[in-house]
């Protein structure tokens, strides 16, 4: 009788824990309930407990906040020595007279700074330098939003912060060639369907429009605040995976090469005063910008553990419920890919971090499928979802409605993720 009592007390706290995100709750505070919950439903010992939920999972995931730590840092230098900036400058001078190719220009520029930088404090950093230079071209304010939000979104598949964020769901899964040839693939596929929005609305691109747009943000338009630096810095971004895919380097000493490059490249190590208060200036705000996520982070491994423990008593179900196909199983999770909305069942930063833990404990697929089988999900709620905290930044620094955001965001990212699950499937399936 347990047997059957057990997982459907687990289901319905499960249940409640989602309505719990929904109705706008603290994650952190959901996650770590549930670790408890989920220990007494399960009846594991109390020793057990201590040690395999609430000890172990958070001090095993202490080399996961480095990759954290050194992946904010590397953001917080490229948008302080104002490489990120002279980035963005160069790419509306580029397209100062045709206002589809800069706006196109803009979103690949967005893209390729994410491909290493990561947090909300890099996002807005970027988002007043290009959000603005969108405006100006005559982009509306919620089209404009929309694209730049799909736009960081995009480089997610392969920005080393992230992966590390979702690995501790698949350890077996590591950042290497065989995910990135994945990972790479996937995000072009959501910067092109990025770039086809803005090409099918084109039309109302409106140059009569920007003053009034930039007045209702309270944008400044000068260049005054633009550091100049030398083009070869522009080459940063890339160089924490260029030297993961070249020479197989783990992202922190590729992540400390790149941050050292920048800081040499924009003259910050020209003196050792210079240096050394550009040093303090950066780590402690790349610090205070992931504070919140690392705890949030301590949470989420505490519940995974609880999950694993628990996860036997899920695999008879999943095995009746599951396809056995991997092909109808990816094609599933990408036609239910909106679940992930609203920290859903499908996102596993919201109450997804159940479904991941739960499926990886039973041990059905493989880390590689079911990774990015969630991960899929997983992004296309970071890109549109309104309760991504950057996009949430954004939609108050713009000034737009919640309806426009996710009604220009939502139909995109929904056919890339079930584009983007058939490729997982047919690199891993």
């Amino acid at each position: 009788m347990s047997s059957m009592i057990i997982p459907i007390l687990l289901l319905i706290s499960f249940f409640a824990f989602i309505v719990f995100i929904l109705k706008g709750g603290n994650l952190t505070i959901g996650l770590f309930v549930m670790a408890i919950i989920w220990s007494i439903i399960g009846l594991v010992p109390f020793n057990t407990a201590i040690k395999k939920v609430f000890t172990e999972p958070a001090l095993n995931y202490g080399p996961t906040i480095i990759y954290i730590i050194f992946g904010s840092w590397f953001g917080r230098v490229l948008v302080e020595s104002g490489i990120a900036s002279s980035i963005s400058e160069e790419t509306n001078k580029i397209g100062k007279n045709k206002p589809l190719i800069s706006a196109i220009l803009v979103l690949l520029v967005t893209s390729f700074i994410f491909v290493s930088a990561y947090g909300v404090g890099s996002v807005i950093a970027i988002g007043v330098i290009l959000l603005p230079i969108l405006l100006s071209i005559g982009i509306p304010r919620d089209l404009a939003l929309t694209t730049f939000c799909l736009a960081i979104g995009a480089p997610m598949y392969v920005n080393v912060v992230l992966f590390n964020q979702i690995k501790p769901f698949f350890p077996s899964v590591t950042y290497d060639t065989k995910y990135l040839s994945f990972g790479w693939i996937a995000a072009i596929v959501q910067i092109v369907f990025v770039i086809l929005l803005l090409i099918l609305n084109r039309k109302k691109i409106d140059i009569t429009k920007a003053h009034e747009n930039l007045e209702i943000i309270g944008a400044e338009t000068g260049d005054n605040s633009i550091k100049k630096v030398s083009k070869f810095s522009y080459i940063v971004p890339i160089i924490p995976v260029a030297m993961n895919m070249l020479f197989k380097w783990d992202a922190v000493p590729a992540l400390t090469l790149a941050t050292i490059i920048a800081m040499i490249l924009t003259n910050q190590m020209s003196n050792y005063k210079k240096f050394v208060s550009f040093l303090d200036n950066t780590i402690k705000k790349s610090i205070s910008d992931i504070a919140g996520l690392i705890m949030f982070l301590m949470a989420l491994t505490m519940f995974t553990g609880a999950a694993s423990i628990n996860a036997s008593q899920f695999k008879p179900l999943f095995s009746a419920i599951l396809p056995h196909s991997h092909l109808l199983l990816a094609i599933i999770f990408g036609v239910l890919a909106p679940l992930a909305l609203f920290r859903g069942p499908l996102h596993v930063w919201g109450a997804g971090a159940a479904t991941a833990a739960v499926l990886s404990g039973t041990h059905l697929f493989s880390d590689y499928f079911l990774l990015p089988l969630l991960l899929i999900p997983s992004l296309l709620a970071i890109s549109t979802d309104v309760t991504q905290s950057w996009n949430i930044w954004g939609l108050d620094y713009m000034k737009v409605d919640t309806k426009s955001f996710l009604k220009y965001g939502v139909p995109v990212m929904w056919i890339v993720s079930i584009i983007n699950e058939i490729i997982a499937y047919f690199f891993f399936g």
